[in-house]
């Protein structure tokens, strides 16, 4: 059975709030509609139901020890922070914009190509997953500067990841702006904390066809 999982990410800024859930099957529902939309921003993101409670445990399990082994990968490249979502059936890596990228560039810098490079390597050893970068800036300036400055860093990421062998087919890209900080902007913490790019890591179809298959 061929399954795609619709990923919905909201760009309005309301951290952890529930947007709507989507799910869309090339079998005609085979998941049901008990999977929810990851949201982007805030500090987290969520499933709703999980692929685990509408496919059953089983299948949760394989997808959730597949991920724990390429987190354990991911874990090891400096500068990014890895952490497990829905239950451990995907993963989101955040690096933070002074690591990639000098003030107000969206150039990447010399010494972000080496996280790149690991973070590129693990992907291609892990082909079953999509993954999707986001850009995020601090609210100093205007939506007119941050905005596309945000879109083009997360181009940069995913420019350097295709560079580096992952399909372009796998990657999609999005800036947010400033809509979705994480910590306050009214500190240099937190607005170093804001200006950030996160990637999540998600399975794909065939990693779910799989699991069904307890592969």
């Amino acid at each position: 059975m061929l399954v795609s999982i619709a990923i919905l990410f909201s760009s309005c800024g309301a951290s952890n709030t529930l947007k709507g859930t989507g799910i869309g099957a090339g079998a005609g529902g085979a998941l049901g509609a008990g999977i929810g939309a990851i949201l982007g921003g805030g500090k987290g993101a969520a499933w709703g139901a999980g692929i685990g409670a509408v496919l059953g445990g089983s299948a949760g399990a394989v997808i959730g020890h597949k991920m724990d082994k390429q987190k354990a990968e991911l874990e090891k490249i400096k500068g990014a922070q890895v952490e497990s979502i829905n239950n451990g059936e995907a993963i989101k890596v955040t690096f933070e914009s002074g690591i990639l990228f000098p003030t107000n560039s969206s150039t990447l810098s010399s010494a972000s190509k080496t996280a790149l490079d690991n973070f590129a390597t693990s992907l291609v050893n892990n082909p079953d997953t999509d993954v999707k970068i986001y850009g995020h800036t601090d609210n100093t300036g205007s939506d007119a500067i941050n905005n596309p400055l945000s879109e083009k860093r997360a181009a940069a990421v995913y420019g350097y990841l295709t560079q580096r062998g992952v399909a372009g087919t796998r990657l999609a890209s999005q800036g947010m702006g400033a809509t979705q900080p994480v910590a306050d902007n009214s500190t240099a913490s937190g607005r170093t904390q804001n200006r950030r790019v996160e990637v999540y890591i998600l399975p794909n179809a065939k990693m779910v066809q799989d699991a069904q298959q307890g592969k």
